[in-house]
């Protein structure tokens, strides 16, 4: 695992998070609009940190257009806890 790129992109969505938090508190004018852009934002560095975890430096020193559209994306290995009724479907 590439540790300074998790640790950097998780970082950012922490401080990202906390961000929002802020606003949603304290700025009665924030709305769906800069809602839809900070999760946004909070999902590209999730997703980066976890679809980038195994490049080196060097693949993240020289990363494409292509390499930040994989890395960007919702990872399709990481699958998302469900809840079940216990019901046949």
């Amino acid at each position: 695992m590439n540790r300074d790129q998790v640790l950097l992109h998780l970082s950012e969505a922490g401080y990202a998070i906390a961000k929002t938090i802020r606003d949603l508190r304290e700025d009665p004018e924030y709305g769906d609009a800069e809602y839809w852009v900070d999760v946004q934002h909070i999902y590209h560095h999730l997703n980066t940190a976890w679809n980038s975890r195994a490049a080196s430096k060097s693949q993240i020193a020289s990363a494409t257009d292509a390499d930040f559209n994989r890395w960007n994306a919702f990872p399709r290995d990481f699958p998302m806890m469900e809840v079940h009724d216990g019901k046949e479907a």
